[in-house]
């Protein structure tokens, strides 16, 4: 593989990573919709270690609005449902003994600005992201041009190329906040 190959996959590489943190952070907003994602941050206390509550339990949406989680420790009900409540997530968790019920309230209006706010700023973040990985990959080739190791026609064409991927990447982080706008704007 040639330097410029290397460069160019590194490039890839990094605006894959970037959109995939991007649908990771966007996964866990709450939205009108139940989502198993949003237990995701939930950490119970578990035999004194904390423990993310998808590795202790299993959670799944039956209903559009409700979340249900059933930890597979029946003694461990209880420190589930109290970590979800101190989880600060807008939720209130019922439980029957053995099965977590988790109602997900349809959001305001006004909270459905606050989130779509959001969004852009963590969409904005992820460009800012894919385009400092632009100028690490320029910089990189302008070093490679320097070093005599690639010829300066090449140089320039690894440009064009290095700044194609990176339109592709940020019109790709487009679709994605459009989408979860979507998402969050619907009642």
């Amino acid at each position: 593989m040639s330097m410029m190959e290397e460069v160019f996959e590194s490039m890839n590489d990094s605006v894959k990573k970037a959109h995939e943190a991007l649908k990771t952070s966007l996964g866990r907003l709450r939205t009108g919709r139940a989502n198993a994602a949003l237990l995701d941050v939930v950490r119970v206390d578990y035999y004194g270690a904390m423990t993310p509550i998808n590795q202790m339990a299993s959670v799944t949406t039956p209903e559009p609005r409700l979340i249900m989680v059933k930890p597979f420790d029946r003694t461990a009900v209880r420190s589930v449902e109290k970590a979800i409540q101190i989880a600060d997530l807008g939720l209130n968790p019922s439980c029957d003994g053995e099965i977590i019920r988790i109602p997900v309230p349809p959001l305001t209006e006004e909270r459905r600005k606050e989130l779509v706010k959001v969004v852009k700023k963590q969409g904005e973040e992820c460009k800012v992201a894919i385009r400092n990985s632009r100028r690490d990959a320029n910089d990189m080739l302008k070093e490679f041009e320097k070093s005599g190791d690639v010829a300066k026609d090449d140089a320039e064409r690894g440009l064009k190329k290095i700044q194609e991927i990176t339109d592709k990447g940020v019109a790709d982080v487009d679709k994605i906040l459009a989408a979860k706008e979507a998402d969050i704007i619907e009642i």
